[in-house]
């Protein structure tokens, strides 16, 4: 497992809304990275909201939803932070849902202009996965970190914009 060099992204998130977007296979992996993620918003001062769906391939769409504005006005949330759960098997399957959801958040990120945490696992076994979930004892917290990349980028990118 990696996690040197791993940068301080720590930021004062005050007034941010972030949604949550957590697939519903392998509880034993999401849930830790889910209470992460939420630990991670809510000690930044934003408010998190979470959603479930059925599994990784849905987390673009749902994150399009969260971060699009509505024909009302409302601004939609300032963040996603998605989790998901991809282990390989004997199909190719793996691959095509891999990078469907890839290129998918990506999309969403680029077209929104605002940030999507990627927290989403791709691991060859169960072993893998649960290392990266941050349950107890295991050395990586992927739900946390894609937390605090969201919530950095949110950040900057209101910085950016502030400084045109």
């Amino acid at each position: 497992m990696s996690g040197a060099g791993a940068p301080n992204l720590t930021v004062d998130a005050t007034g941010m809304r972030v949604a949550v977007i957590a697939g519903s296979w392998h509880d034993e992996v999401m849930l830790p990275m889910i209470q992460d993620a939420v630990a991670t918003i809510t000690a930044s001062g934003a408010e998190p909201a979470l959603f479930r769906v059925a599994g990784a391939f849905e987390l673009p769409s749902a994150a399009q939803a969260a971060l699009q504005p509505t024909a009302l006005g409302e601004t939609g949330f300032d963040a996603a932070v998605c989790l998901g759960v991809i282990i390989r098997g004997g199909t190719p399957h793996f691959e095509y849902v891999s990078s469907a959801v890839t290129d998918g958040l990506t999309r969403v990120q680029l077209d929104s202009g605002r940030p999507v945490g990627f927290g989403v696992l791709t691991t060859d076994d169960e072993a893998q996965a649960l290392d990266r979930s941050g349950r107890p004892g295991a050395p990586e917290s992927k739900g946390r970190e894609a937390a605090e990349a969201a919530l950095h980028l949110a950040v900057q990118i209101r910085e950016i914009r502030a400084s045109r």
